[in-house]
């Protein structure tokens, strides 16, 4: 039987947090749903329990850093997500440079035609699937690291 791999992938803002899932065998990355911020705390929670019915066992977080390379306040709140949904599932999250990924996301919507609502209804979670798809493509299955 095939080793389950199946990556969960977030892109943490101010108001939501777009999340993406992988299949079982970690191959491909697909949005998966938004889910409205409340605090720290009950975001972590909320999110280790579609963890825990998805059996997640690799934890991607996006990382907004400044052009500079610095991280602000955005990164600083990823790291918090991040940190403790990794503590509540026994994983250490593994952060990606996110920066350009909604940019990119929105290009993708608008070649789909899709409606200005409906762009802003899945923005978050199609940023999360391109942050997901670059580990699954790039990431070091042996080793998860933290930069």
């Amino acid at each position: 039987m095939q080793q389950n791999k199946r990556a969960i992938g977030l892109d943490v803002g101010t108001k939501t947090i777009g999340v993406a899932m992988s299949d079982p065998l970690g191959l491909i990355a697909q949005p998966f749903t938004t889910l409205a911020r409340q605090s720290v705390k009950k975001d972590a929670a909320a999110l280790a329990e579609l963890c825990q019915e998805k059996e997640v066992v690799h934890l991607i977080v996006g990382l907004p850093l400044e052009l500079d390379d610095t991280e602000a306040r955005p990164a600083r709140l990823a790291r918090q997500v991040g940190e403790a949904l990794g503590a509540l599932l026994g994983l250490t999250p593994v952060y990606i440079d996110e920066r350009y990924t909604s940019v990119e996301a929105e290009r993708a919507l608008v070649a789909l035609d899709l409606s200005r609502s409906r762009r802003k209804q899945v923005i978050d979670q199609s940023a999360a699937a391109l942050i997901l798809q670059s580990w699954l493509d790039h990431g070091d299955w042996s080793q998860i690291a933290r930069p």
